[in-house]
């Protein structure tokens, strides 16, 4: 990790833990080391710093490109690894982002799904609020046969292969159940 990404690793996990009460459930089911892409769900702008906490290693991060404008939150930004992306793209409706970033990669894929951010800060919020956060990460997937499949199809059956990838990772993210434990705070 540099610098700039420990000191804001070390704050988001002290921010989680003792204003949020956040709870980690298997972080050792990611690689520690080499590529892999985390699939999660997305309902703050507490989710990705949540989901990179609660690991003990440096992941890259996709962000708004507008995030990126100003000098000094892009310069933050990009030294916390995150990637400007163009939300506006023009890929294709049948065309699903995910699936194609993992037909594309070699990459394990681990579902992970956060639970309690859209209540401790949602967009109607100006600061986040007391809640407890929950992060908990799948058993990673690999999707083999529909990477060999998608190296010689048709265009398609290759639209239908990014699908198909992106609705099993939902699935996967889906059966990520909350915990159990449904008091606020320990």
């Amino acid at each position: 990790m540099n610098p700039s990404y420990f000191l804001a690793w070390c704050g988001f996990r002290t921010f989680y833990k003792f204003y949020c009460g956040w709870r980690v459930f298997n972080p050792e089911r990611v690689p520690r080391n080499g590529p892999v892409i985390l699939a999660s769900n997305h309902a703050s702008f507490l989710d990705p710093p949540l989901v990179g906490s609660g690991l003990t290693r440096d992941i890259n991060y996709l962000a708004r490109e507008s995030l990126f404008r100003f000098p000094i939150t892009g310069w933050i930004l990009r030294s916390w690894n995150s990637v400007p992306v163009d939300r506006e793209g023009k890929l294709q409706p049948a065309r699903s982002g995910i699936g194609l970033t993992v037909i594309k990669s070699n990459a394990p894929v681990v579902p992970v799904r956060v639970f309690g951010t859209f209540e401790a800060f949602g967009r109607h919020m100006r600061f986040p609020r007391r809640h407890r956060v929950v992060v908990k990460y799948g058993r990673p997937l690999y999707f083999e046969k529909l990477r060999s499949e998608a190296k010689a199809c048709s265009k398609p059956r290759l639209k239908e292969i990014y699908q198909e990838v992106a609705n099993e990772l939902m699935r996967a993210i889906a059966k990520l159940e909350p915990c159990e434990d449904k008091e606020q705070f320990p």
